[in-house]
């Protein structure tokens, strides 16, 4: 029998920790107040996704190409976190009129000021801008996101914002708490649109370590690109949460509106900033301008895959991730759907209004499984709903093998306290469960370069789903009570066997011993209580490990401290 779940992590560890901790001691009858945001009477300005795509380059030759493939759309696997911030930065430069951009994170760091400085290239073009943000998360990004409001092309809404506009992080936290019962949903969604005609969408948000050129740490994760039909689907949820009465001009909330020369200013900033050369000698606007990888797509966007013929076949074609080969290069035509939370979740979760689950999206796939489920989620906290879908997959006889992040790996301490209630469960129905290793001891599955691969730690940040290597479901949602109850999610469902052979292959590659630790449950001598067991591969030997591999003993102490709060739903 599972117990009651304890959630994983939308916030930073220690603001979590606080967060737990007082709300035990004195804030449980403060956070249930529930309220609209500051700004929500403010007013908006009514504007919807470009109603005539086929006006635009890219609307024309994707409408065209469509119909050459009986209305499908087309799709392409994006696991390398560099080709991420090279596709948007071309994307952005090749649209035309409406440039919609929605995320969880968007930082102003070397990849965000590049982006930002094409944002603004845009505008000056004439391209209508929509930029819809995250406000919890984005404290530090604030200034950058409110100056780019400045341009009179480009809107800028926050969702659910705090009234706090500053960067205290203790006043932030403290607002958090009281106003807990509307301040604790967010909007998780990853999404960008061109022209309603092409779009990026999956975990990955805006910045360095989500790129994977942070020398500190990077996060694997996945996205797809897609073009065609299925944009107009991603354009309708865009236009949903931009008119949900939780998404607020940033005039409603800055003390002073940003001024002509506030953004002369940064603009100026952006580009000293893409003049500077970085230690490493990289140079990202000048990769941007080689046009790749988006006009080797667009150039072999009428060209369909051919299957590959075995399994080893797929998993070969998919198997490099380093530079763009002519087959990564080509898109997918598949059938899909969009699936997302609606911008009054909260209302849906309390039956208080009608509406979609996102989770139903994956529940429900997986009870139609024949052979075989997969799943790679960076924080795996299943909760009584999640460890059904386990227990009846187990029952079925249903293989189902999971990838999340180790002790070590894991960026939020707090998430992996929440997992460790389930994980004993989780074996116990028999899954094949791995957890990634901080220091991988090769690329391949990780989406970064075997350089980028010898500096600092990794970790992933992926959610996507297999199922039967017929179907996946890229998105932003973790296995998890947040993403499943909390927070607002988009992803795609696409029914691609093609699509889905590559996705298992780079699962392999990430699961392979010298990347990831086996867990397992195993007898203990005479003791009733089985030992779990990680194994993986050093230097050519297999080695165990007879708890949780960590960064130290300072790391595992904290995850110890934290799994004693009753607290999993939240984190």
């Amino acid at each position: 029998m599972h117990t009651a779940p304890t959630s994983p992590a939308a916030f930073p560890m220690l603001r979590r920790a606080l967060f737990a901790l007082l709300l035990l001691l004195s804030f449980a009858g403060l956070g249930g107040c529930v309220g609209l945001p500051p700004g929500h009477d403010y007013p908006k300005t009514v504007s919807t996704a470009l109603e005539h795509p086929e006006t635009t380059r890219l609307g024309k030759e994707f409408g065209a190409a469509a119909a050459a493939h009986a209305g499908q759309s087309a799709f392409r696997l994006l696991p390398v976190g560099i080709e991420g911030f090279l596709l948007r930065a071309q994307m952005i430069d090749a649209t035309e009129r409406t440039l919609d951009v929605q995320y969880y994170i968007l930082r102003g760091d070397e990849t965000g000021k590049l982006l930002a400085e094409a944002v603004l290239r845009a505008a000056e073009r004439g391209v209508r801008v929509r930029i819809l943000v995250d406000d919890l998360a984005n404290a530090d990004a604030d200034t950058h996101i409110e100056v780019l409001s400045a341009h009179p092309n480009i809107e800028v809404r926050m969702y659910n914002p705090l009234r706090y506009r500053g960067n205290l992080k203790a006043a932030r936290w403290a607002e958090t708490l009281l106003f807990l019962g509307r301040l604790d949903y967010r909007m998780h969604n990853k999404l960008m649109i061109v022209d309603n005609s092409i779009a990026l969408v999956g975990g990955r948000n805006i910045g360095d370590q989500y790129f994977q050129i942070d020398p500190e740490g990077q996060l694997g994760d996945y996205e797809t690109f897609a073009g065609g039909p299925i944009v107009r689907g991603l354009s309708n949820s865009f236009d949903d949460f931009w008119a949900s009465e939780l998404a607020i001009p940033v005039a409603a909330l800055a003390k002073a509106a940003p001024t002509a020369a506030d953004l002369a200013k940064y603009r100026a900033e952006l580009r000293e900033h893409r003049q500077e050369k970085r230690e490493d000698g990289s140079d990202y606007a000048t990769r941007v301008a080689t046009g790749e990888p988006l006009r080797g797509m667009l150039a072999l966007a009428y060209q369909p895959v051919a299957a590959p013929a075995t399994p080893a076949a797929a998993a070969a074609a998919t198997a490099d991730t380093g530079p763009i080969t002519r087959r990564a290069s080509m898109l997918v035509w598949a059938p899909a759907q969009v699936k997302y939370d609606p911008p009054n979740k909260r209302e849906v979760e309390k039956e208080q209004a009608p509406g979609p689950k996102i989770r139903d999206v994956v529940d429900e796939a997986a009870e139609r499984l024949r052979s075989e489920f997969l799943m790679i989620s960076a924080y795996l906290i299943p909760g009584a709903d999640g460890m059904r879908l386990f227990d009846k997959l187990g029952e079925r006889n249903i293989p189902a093998r999971v990838i999340t992040n180790s002790m070590e790996s894991n960026s939020e301490p707090s998430a992996h306290s929440g997992y460790l209630h389930y994980r004993t469960d989780i074996l116990r129905d028999k899954v094949e469960l791995y957890e990634v290793r901080a220091h991988l001891g090769s690329a391949r599955g990780s989406g970064q370069t075997a350089a980028m691969n010898r500096n600092g730690t990794f970790g992933i940040h992926t959610k996507v789903y297999v199922f039967d290597r017929e179907r996946l479901f890229v998105s932003s949602m973790n296995f998890d009570a947040r993403s499943r109850h909390i927070n607002t999610e988009l992803g795609l469902m696409i029914d691609s066997p093609d699509l889905a052979r590559q996705a298992a292959a780079l699962f392999d590659g990430l699961a392979q011993p010298a990347n990831s630790y086996r867990v397992t449950l195993e007898p203990r001598g005479h003791l009733e209580t089985p030992q779990v067991v990680w194994r993986t591969l050093e230097s050519g030997r297999i080695v165990e490990f007879y708890k949780d591999p960590a960064k130290d003993e300072w790391q595992r102490l904290q995850v110890e401290m934290m799994s004693l709060l009753p607290f999993d739903y939240e984190l």
